[in-house]
This record gives C-alpha cells, sequence and structure tokens, in this order.
C-alpha cells in the first residue's frame, strides 16, 4: 500500500510526512543541474552547498521565489526525487497534500497539481499554508474563537485570522527571509564596497541579525570581495548596523500583521487579544520579531515549539483525519 504523503513546498526548505511515520524528509530547496546535459547532479542539502561555488556549466537554482514557482520543469524534477527518496515507485502512487502559499493563483495551483500528478501521485491536494500552520500548531480552528497566525517564511510571510475553519482575513506579502538577505548582502555593497554571497549573507542574519536591541550584542566578521580591487576583504559589522539594513522587511511583515488584524471582526479582534497570535516559519527565528511584534500590535505573540516544521506537521495531521479534515482543502474554483 502506497503511504499518504504531505509535502511542505518552501521557497527554503522542503518538508515531507509520510502518514503513520511523520517527517521522513528535511531538505533545502535546491536543485544542482548540468546546464550542458540538463541532468540533476544534487537536491537538497548537496545542492545548497553548491550555491556561488559552481564551475560555469552547473547552475544550482532554487526552484520557487516568493512563494511562486519560476520553474515548472524543474519542480516537477524535485517533487518526483521527493517522493523517489519517500520510497514511492510505479507500483505504488500515494495521495499527496501539498502545502502553498495563499497568494498563489489559480493557474500556478493547477500547475503545481499537475506537477505532483506527474511526478507520481495518484491525486494531488492543495492546502493553504496559514491553515496548515493553524493546525500543526494545535489551535482550535473549528471552534467560534478567532485564531491568528503569522506564517515567515523564505519567500512569503503570510498571516491569517482563523474561525469556524475558514480564513476570516488574510494577508500575504512576498517578502520573507530570503529579502532579509538579499537587503543585508545590499548592506554590506553599499556600505563597504564588498561583495558578500547568499549563504554568507544569511550566515550573518542568523549570527547577529535582529529585529529589536537585544543583551549581549557582539560584532561579527564579514569576509567577501572588495568591488574596486576585487581583492578579499573582511569587515566588522554591529547588530545595530543590520537593525538597520533589515528595518525596511521587517516593517512590511509587521504592517501586513497589523492590516490583517485590522480587517478581523471585532470580535474575533477581541478573542486573539487573549488568544494571542501565534508566530511560525524560519523567519519567525530572526531575534527580537515575535517582541516587536507584540508593541506594535498590543497583543501577546507566542513563537509555536516546532516554528520550522509546524506546517507540515498540520497538513499530516490532515492525512491522519483525511476524511474529517478534507473540507479545508483548496478547491480549484478557489
Amino acid at each position: 500500500m502506497a503511504r499518504d504523503l504531505a509535502i511542505d513546498l518552501g521557497t527554503a526548505n522542503t518538508l515531507v510526512y509520510c502518514k503513520g511515520r511523520g517527517i521522513v524528509l528535511n531538505e533545502p530547496t535546491v536543485i544542482a543541474l548540468n546546464s550542458r546535459t540538463q541532468d540533476v547532479l544534487a537536491m537538497g542539502k548537496d545542492a545548497w552547498q553548491m550555491i556561488g561555488r559552481t564551475p560555469g556549466y552547473i547552475v544550482a537554482v532554487r526552484p520557487l521565489r516568493q512563494g511562486a514557482i519560476t520553474d515548472f520543469d524543474i519542480t516537477e524534477r524535485m517533487i518526483r526525487l521527493l517522493l523517489q527518496r519517500s520510497g514511492v515507485s510505479r507500483l505504488n502512487r500515494p495521495r499527496v497534500l501539498i502545502c502553498v502559499p495563499s497568494a498563489i493563483t489559480s493557474v500556478e495551483r493547477r500547475a503545481v497539481k499537475e506537477a505532483t500528478q506527474r511526478a507520481g501521485a495518484s491525486t494531488a491536494f492543495l492546502i493553504e499554508q496559514p491553515m496548515a500552520a493553524a493546525i500543526g500548531a494545535g489551535l482550535p480552528i473549528h471552534e467560534p474563537v478567532g485564531n491568528m497566525v503569522v506564517d515567515v517564511g523564505g519567500g512569503t510571510s503570510e498571516t491569517a485570522v482563523i474561525s469556524l475553519g475558514g480564513m476570516v482575513s488574510s494577508r500575504a506579502i512576498r517578502c520573507g527571509g530570503f529579502d532579509i538577505d538579499a537587503a543585508v548582502s545590499t548592506y554590506v555593497r553599499r556600505e563597504y564596497g564588498v561583495a558578500i554571497g547568499e549563504r554568507t549573507a544569511e550566515e550573518i542574519k542568523m549570527a547577529i541579525g535582529s529585529a529589536a536591541p537585544y543583551d549581549g550584542e557582539v560584532k561579527a566578521e564579514v569576509r567577501g570581495r572588495e568591488l574596486m580591487t576585487g581583492m578579499p576583504k573582511t569587515v566588522v559589522l554591529s547588530p545595530s548596523e543590520l537593525r538597520i539594513a533589515i528595518e525596511d522587511q521587517v516593517s512590511q511583515i509587521i504592517d501586513a500583521s497589523v492590516q490583517c488584524l485590522g480587517e478581523a471582526p471585532p470580535e474575533l479582534a477581541q478573542d486573539i487579544m487573549t488568544q494571542g497570535v501565534h508566530l511560525v516559519g524560519g523567519g519567525a527565528l530572526l531575534r527580537g520579531l515575535a517582541q516587536r511584534l507584540a508593541d506594535e500590535t498590543a497583543v501577546p505573540v507566542h513563537m509555536v515549539d516546532t516554528p520550522l516544521e509546524c506546517v507540515v506537521q498540520g497538513a499530516g495531521r490532515c492525512l491522519e483525519s483525511f476524511d474529517a479534515l478534507q473540507r479545508l482543502f483548496v478547491t480549484d474554483d478557489a
């Protein structure tokens, strides 16, 4: 028997949940191709290590940018590899539930379904990420109570107020962790004349990046290539400089959350003031983001226990109780 699978196809990381077994795969959403032969050389962690370090004919690409699929052919090949690694063969074709950003269009939805079925699934279902995150966080989504989820991913940030199994108000912006990395890279280039790569920018963000001042701040050394001379150069960055660099992106995420809360009916807004906002997604791990969000909304903010796995765990619960939760899936006419 084929085991049903749930896939959280994120811009930064892809996670696969297998019914009855839990999370079986957690890899960066990167695939390395030989551009001459179009052969897939590596996927996931192996391909991620190649970013910025490959010869001209090998390209390490992210099939998704800002929550949207940029190359459907590569995405299909990636889904096929994911299914193979999860034990799917030609003989057993499982049902697959895919978590998608609420911002994607109906054309993109159909394309994701087709790509999944061509890659080896018997049928493909879609669920919106904020809904899956709310289920994964264990919120009472079927009750007439306001539940608010803020999902800060790699390419998109999504906010939703959920009640009685539906999204009452939602906001999705194409801004996330990668935009913060790009802002760090741009700042170092502009202020110091030093070019740094995508991975280095992410490492600096994780080391000293923050949305608000914190105790025990330390500076970090950054190595890159000086634009004027082309020679390697080291510069020292402080957390306060990094806050200036990423302020625009952090403000966008917080503004979207405030707007979503503002669109919720007064009764639900009242519930959220008691229940609080639940913060999920890899971008939620940015230091001080929960505190900053709490200050600007005047609502308590809770970080869920497993922010990175929350969405796929919610989708996994949908697989375990498929018939009961099937009405939460996205329909083609949505």
